[in-house]
């Protein structure tokens, strides 16, 4: 009879799976998105700020449940590019706005149906209902952190 082995610490880490297929998702999307000149994380920007309208960069960071250095990094080639502009907050003006400019919401029009596609064939390789299962037990996840 053969014994199994354990599994390892690494086989066994959460954080380490997630990651793993993180990053396989993040090439398979930004395969699809290259096209349009855009990686996925830009265009989760450009999608959240259309959805917001404008927010500050602390906003942006709340509602994409990143840190304000990494906003930071992605809005500023996209403000280069003409995508979003920054201005100075209307209720704060030690706050600045990120607004999704027209040239911005022309290219996300011009990303969704690339989009689609890495949908499409991420759902196609893992199946709609698990796609479906996942995203929900994923959005879970994120909770604020105790103390």
């Amino acid at each position: 009879m053969t014994q199994t082995a354990a599994p390892t610490a690494a086989e066994l880490c959460h954080c380490s799976a997630v990651r793993q297929a993180g990053r396989w998702m993040t090439q398979l999307y930004d395969s699809h998105l290259a096209p349009c000149g855009l990686r996925s994380s830009q265009f989760a920007v450009l999608a959240r700020l259309k959805e917001l309208g404008s927010a500050s960069v602390a906003e942006l960071a709340e509602a994409l449940v990143m840190d304000r250095t990494t906003v930071t990094r992605n809005v500023t080639p996209l403000q280069r590019d003409g995508l979003v502009q920054v201005d100075m907050h209307v209720s704060d003006g030690r706050r600045k706005a990120i607004v999704l400019t027209a040239q911005g919401r022309e290219r996300l029009a011009a990303a969704r149906p690339h989009w689609r596609r890495a949908q499409a064939e991420f759902e196609a390789h893992f199946g709609a209902q698990k796609a479906a299962q996942m995203r929900t037990l994923l959005r879970a996840v994120p909770a604020p952190r105790a103390g």
